[in-house]
């Protein structure tokens, strides 16, 4: 046998199994996707509260600008997305929003797919108020006169490799606009700084992804960090997140109603948005970085242990 053949069936022998598996979770995907997704639950989402002040005081999170806020829904919060797989940047917003208004204050965040993959998870996440991100739940969600939080860059940028920390890569996802000119909500741009050194993201995988055939199951990404404590790894095992010191910004709300629901789907009008929020996104970003450069090294200084000499 020739080593082509060999190589060939050895593949083979690797990928019954994987499509088997890939095709299970995508029908327990579909099943999971298409429940209700409205469960929140505000006497759960007060049970969770303190595990979001520990996420919140791991890193310092410093939110400003929250008086831009509007005090009622609806309207669409717009963040850039960190972290890998261990992502805390709903918990950034969700922590200043109970603080703030409580758990009865109606406050959705849209998710990836696969986080619903789980049975299990997925009705705690539905609890929380987390639900897929899809145009069919954000404007439900909006209709109930609630606040969404959305992170257009999705996957895309919340693996973004480590040399693009610093970036808004929203990887031209232009969905959230749409919604937000469709039903005239304003939008609240929400820039986060620190939260990505927490992990080491070195690539998004998208071609292993294509090779692997996970695009099955809504996932175009096979990413691969550096591990604390394993080394280089798949971001699926767990990983521990460093301390960073995080920065939230709230920005001044966006008013696109002006343009009308019936240039929601305008290409020009998308891209004219795009660039405006992703613009402004990216200087806060810069103004952030250089006013924190080291989050790492900023909030290990902060936890440092003070001692007082004696004499």
């Amino acid at each position: 046998m020739n080593q082509d053949a060999a190589n060939g069936l050895t593949w083979s022998a690797l990928a019954h199994p994987l499509d088997t598996l890939t095709d299970k979770l995508g029908a327990i995907l579909e099943t999971e996707v298409r429940a209700d997704p409205f469960q929140r639950d505000p006497q759960f989402v007060r049970q969770v509260e303190p595990l979001v002040r520990a996420v919140n005081a791991y890193f310092a999170t410093e939110v400003r600008g929250w008086e831009r806020v509007p005090k009622q829904g609806p309207f669409l919060v717009v963040g850039n997305h960190s972290g890998g797989a261990g992502t805390t940047d709903f918990a950034f917003f969700l922590g200043k929003w109970l603080e703030d208004r409580g758990a009865e204050a109606p406050l959705y965040g849209l998710a990836y797919d696969l986080l619903f993959a789980a049975p299990g998870i997925s009705v705690l996440l539905r609890r929380l108020g987390i639900v897929p991100a899809n145009h069919g739940s954000a404007g439900e969600a909006l209709r109930r006169k609630a606040a969404v939080v959305v992170f257009p860059g999705g996957d895309y940028e919340v693996y973004r490799p480590w040399s693009e920390r610093n970036l808004i890569e929203f990887g031209g996802h232009k969905g959230f606009i749409q919604l937000a000119i469709a039903t005239g909500v304003p939008v609240v741009p929400m820039t986060i700084h620190g939260a990505h050194q927490s992990t080491i993201a070195l690539t998004r995988g998208r071609r292993i992804a294509r090779f692997m055939g996970i695009n099955r199951i809504h996932v175009g990404i096979f990413p691969l960090v550096w591990n604390i404590p394993f080394g280089l790894m798949p971001a699926l095992v767990p990983s521990l997140q460093l301390p960073a010191k995080v920065t939230v910004q709230i920005g001044k709300p966006l008013d696109w109603s002006r343009f009308g629901r019936k240039r929601a789907a305008d290409p020009k009008v998308l891209d004219r948005c795009y660039r405006q929020i992703t613009n402004i996104m990216q200087q806060t970003l810069d103004t952030l970085a250089a006013e924190h450069p080291h989050p790492i090294l900023s909030r290990l200084d902060e936890l440092r242990p003070s001692f007082t000499l004696r004499r």
